[in-house]
């Protein structure tokens, strides 16, 4: 449908994406309706999708993945948002929780979990929101406290992407409140640890089959080299892999928006009004054509970014032009698309329905739309 052809892939990263769009279409969306309903993925769809080795492909092969660059993570992204599959929590898993343990892990905390990460053996989670800090991470109240070769572990966290089947989750925790940010550390924290309790998944406007829950944390007893990197280095650490996790919320947005838009054009040219088909009045075509063109910018800029970020090059104003601008734009099309479909666009059988409703989020977490622009601010 795109008008400039795209140059980011090459023949494996082809092969990989007939893989994984036959996943999704085999393996995920006959179910997807049923998990939007228990509002979570069933578990064994992540062993699935580590058997088929779309989980922590970026990781190095010692450590369960095969070593491959980011393109192959972006791949399943987008045949994810191809089909509106929002139930899956595989990108936060495979490339925000692991790259924190490749990065900043001992060899010990590495070895321990990033090959059942890899496998689907285990569900991995990042708990940086909480009910009183939710964009101002160093807001953060959750605390850390020393006692001999453990932390002991105080607080909740809310928002929690795969909270709910989780088995590790790395906590945002200040270890130094006087120092503020830069008293803040990341602790990896198995869900097996007494005192660590979860609540049930959250009901949510939207994204209803990603397992989304608060968790708390009763003076857990934290081993003390379970610590990632260095002691209140944390924020530090926060904002060196921010770049990242917000262009993939600009992948997902560019990638959902194009399937939007795919749906509403085979939609207008069957549905008719006053004797003719939709697609036919100038009001349609000419909104199908903005929308098309704005899609088509925002392809180009994202897959640049892709580029840069391969590069180690994606700065972090950048990331958030990219992350502000394209979730704007995903709800834009959406809303736009909802209108072309009439009155079938309200209706939660239909794909922009769910599509619509499970775009808005993607303007408030990984930072709000407005925190962006204030980090874009300072660049200038």
């Amino acid at each position: 449908m795109l008008t400039i052809p795209r140059t980011l892939f090459d023949e494996d990263h082809a092969a990989f994406r007939d893989t994984a769009r036959r996943f999704m279409e085999q393996e995920v969306a006959p179910h997807h309706a049923r998990w939007e309903e228990q509002s979570h993925v069933d578990r064994e769809i992540w062993t699935k999708a580590g058997a088929a080795g779309l989980l922590c492909a970026t990781m190095p092969e010692e450590y369960g993945g095969h070593g491959v660059d980011k393109r192959f993570s972006v791949v399943v992204m987008e045949e994810a948002a191809r089909i509106n599959a929002t139930g899956l929590g595989w990108g936060l898993h495979s490339e925000i929780v692991a790259p924190y343990l490749l990065h900043y892990g001992s060899e010990a905390l590495k070895r321990k979990y990033l090959p059942k990460m890899a496998s689907g053996e285990m569900i991995a989670a990042i708990a940086m929101t909480e009910p009183a800090a939710g964009s101002d991470l160093q807001g953060v109240r959750t605390t850390a406290v020393k006692d001999g070769d453990h932390y002991i572990l105080n607080g909740s966290k809310i928002f929690i992407t795969n909270g709910y089947l989780c088995d590790l989750v790395i906590v945002v925790a200040k270890t130094d409140p006087a120092k503020g940010a830069r008293g803040t550390s990341l602790l990896v924290v198995d869900t097996s640890m007494p005192g660590f309790t979860k609540a049930r998944p959250l009901h949510k406007a939207g994204m209803k089959a990603q397992d989304t829950c608060e968790l708390y944390f009763d003076n857990v007893r934290v081993p003390a080299e379970n610590l990632l990197g260095e002691l209140n280095s944390g924020f530090i650490y926060l904002m060196q892999e921010l770049p990242w996790e917000r262009l993939q919320i600009a992948v997902i947005s560019i990638a959902s928006a194009e399937a939007a838009l795919d749906w509403t054009i085979q939609y207008t040219n069957e549905r008719k009004a006053f004797g003719q088909e939709i697609a036919k009045f100038q009001n349609t075509r000419f909104k199908l054509a903005e929308l098309k063109t704005e899609i088509q910018v925002g392809r180009v800029f994202v897959d640049r970014c892709i580029e840069l970020i391969l590069e180690n090059k994606l700065d972090p104003a950048t990331a958030s032009m990219a992350k502000y601008w394209c979730s704007d734009l995903q709800f834009k099309v959406m809303d736009e698309c909802v209108q072309l479909h009439g009155g079938y666009g309200y209706m939660w059988d239909y794909p922009i329905t769910r599509a619509w409703a499970d775009a808005r989020v993607q303007r408030i977490y990984g930072g709000t739309n407005e925190i962006m622009k204030e980090l874009i601010s300072r660049s200038l």
